[in-house]
């Protein structure tokens, strides 16, 4: 097969922890050819299809110069045997149209993983209000007003942008109420911006669990993000620890209640994350910790994707 990786530029990959970068090295192992460009890199002319300036790579081994690029050209998306978006977010005006661009190609007859509509239908934060009975208490709004009404019902609050990743643009604000008019000036921009509010879980203490579905089914090993000193996010980006463990009840329970269902609207890959027994966000667009599964578990989350991956595809008409 000849996959299409459809990502942010490879120059910049951390090859050591990069998901992305796992997903094309077992491809590559299985045998199949690799190609990859940015978004930035897709266009359409009337008339003609959906195409991308690509360049087709091989992996070296190396893991300074891990990539070598054997051909630049310009492909249509529909010639690849499947199209895997693994853009990061944000979730901005070039990433929507990128989607639709995507969604072009799709009716041309490539196939895209995850599907471009459910990648738009799944904001990763406002997606969890889909399912009430698995999160905590939880606000969406752009009022100033309605934000302080949930702190002085709930005391203990997070507050957060709808569009950030990493942990960017998480604040916390405990009973005192400190801070919390500049938190919402800062967040809603005066009423202009939506923002997610969510009550403290103390349960972050023991990690902010990412628990991976692929193919609508759990990966049996989750990593908890565990927050260090007085940080208040586990995210590895904002310096928590990741510790492989077994997947609770809970969180089994969760990812068969969710996993079919997403994995029905044509998303392959999910990243939800839960805290306690509480989701507080599912990741669609390209969730991440294959690598720290895998080096602390020998649990082969690539192997998983492929084979969905592989099966998905052998599966359409």
């Amino acid at each position: 097969m000849h996959l299409l990786f459809v990502a942010d530029p490879l120059e910049h990959f951390k090859i050591h922890k990069d998901t992305t970068f796992a997903m094309m090295r077992e491809a590559q192992r299985r045998g199949h050819r690799l190609s990859a460009c940015g978004p930035e890199h897709l266009h359409w002319q009337r008339g003609g299809r959906v195409m991308g300036h690509v360049r087709q790579i091989a992996l070296t081994g190396d893991k300074d110069a891990w990539f070598t690029a054997t051909g630049v050209a310009d492909k249509a998306l529909a010639d690849f045997d499947a199209v895997v978006m693994r853009k990061d977010p944000p979730f901005d005006d070039e990433y929507f149209y990128a989607t639709h661009m995507l969604e072009q190609a799709e009716r041309e007859g490539a196939r895209v993983f995850n599907k471009p509509r459910a990648l738009r239908d799944h904001p990763e934060k406002l997606a969890i209000m889909e399912f009430p009975e698995f999160i905590g208490p939880t606000l969406v709004t752009r009022s100033g007003e309605a934000i302080r009404q949930f702190h002085a019902e709930h005391r203990d609050i997070i507050l957060k942008p709808l569009d950030g990743m990493g942990g960017m643009g998480i604040f916390r604000v405990k009973a005192d109420g400190m801070n919390l008019g500049s938190i919402i000036e800062t967040l809603n921009q005066g009423g202009n911006r939506s923002v997610m509010v969510q009550r403290f879980l103390p349960e972050i203490a023991d990690g902010d669990k990412r628990v991976l579905i692929i193919g609508g089914k759990p990966v049996p090993y989750c990593l908890a993000r565990i927050p260090q000193g007085n940080e208040v996010r586990g995210n590895l980006a904002a310096g928590g620890v990741g510790v492989a463990r077994p997947l609770t009840a809970g969180d089994k329970a969760i990812a068969d209640a969710l996993g079919p269902v997403l994995n029905r609207r044509g998303l392959l890959l999910v990243g939800v994350d839960v805290i306690g027994e509480h989701v507080t966000e599912i990741n669609v667009t390209s969730p991440t910790c294959f690598q720290e599964i895998f080096e602390q578990t020998g649990c082969d989350v690539a192997g998983l994707f492929q084979d969905a991956l592989e099966a998905a595809l052998a599966a359409s008409p």
